[in-house]
């Protein structure tokens, strides 16, 4: 399984290598070949879907030129969300069989819940922004404004 640090280079917005960290720590403590190769394709196969929507948040960002577009952004957060909580689901579930620290699922769960956290504001400052639209298609006044997105890290 290759796990490689997944940082999206927003400036501090959202850190999700974490769980990558995480999930690669796993493995490096576990015990028996067979449960390992066990463990290690069930997560990595789950880590291939995260992969995918941390993917597509850095195109999103790298079309904003650097800002992230929180319209576009919400599903692929809530996404990426969704795949995390997966992730820590199955961890949890197998820690035994997958001989895996409780470190790392506390580690795990920290990182999906920063995920979670983002996505929601992401999803909040989506929904204003969907809103001003609308206003100002209605004729409610100038060119709408998207909100910013909190800055610092999750």
């Amino acid at each position: 399984m290759r796990i490689r640090n997944c940082g999206t280079g927003w400036g501090g917005l959202v850190r999700v290598a974490g769980v990558a960290a995480a999930v690669a720590a796993a493995f490096a403590v576990t015990g028996a070949a067979a449960q390992v190769t066990d463990c290690q394709g069930d997560i990595g196969k789950l880590q291939q879907k995260r992969e995918t929507y941390i993917s597509a948040l850095n195109r999103i960002t790298k079309a904003g030129k650097g800002k992230l577009d929180p319209i576009a952004a919400c599903p692929q957060l809530r996404s990426l969300s969704t795949i995390e909580g997966q992730i820590l689901d199955y961890m949890t579930k197998n820690q035994n069989w997958c001989d895996i620290p409780d470190t790392v699922i506390e580690n795990v769960k920290e990182g999906r819940q920063k995920t979670a956290s983002f996505a929601g504001q992401a999803c909040k400052f989506a929904a204003q922004a969907r809103k001003a639209q609308q206003q100002a298609a209605q004729g409610g006044g100038g060119a709408p404004q998207a909100p910013r997105l909190p800055t610092g890290p999750l």
